[in-house]
């Protein structure tokens, strides 16, 4: 078992990691597929001033995935509040066991 867990991971660390293909940026600095209209050359940036105004014309979350959010998480911390207590009033746990006898 341990030989076939040892040659797993041994295939594992040997096998090269796959590279990604470049990625191109348009005029306005949003990241394109390279070769399509509007691709700039793999390596070019935009001018800093494209860039400082970008972030303002990109939209955020809206108010109703913003909700979702909030909806998601108030769900999941309550699952979590509903969970049972793990330990007794006595802290002796679930079950007895052995040596638990007096």
């Amino acid at each position: 078992m341990r030989l076939l867990v040892l040659a797993f991971v041994t295939v594992l660390a040997a096998a090269s990691a796959a590279l990604a293909a470049p990625t191109c940026n348009d005029v306005s600095g949003r990241t394109v597929r390279c070769g399509t209209p509007g691709a700039m050359p793999v390596g070019w940036t935009p001018p800093p001033e494209v860039l400082a105004a970008r972030p303002a014309t990109e939209p955020g979350p809206s108010a109703r995935q913003l909700f979702a959010l909030v909806c998601f998480l108030g769900g999941l911390v309550t699952l979590f509040a509903l969970l049972p207590d793990f330990e007794d009033g006595r802290g002796g746990g679930w079950d007895r066991q052995e040596g638990d006898d007096p």
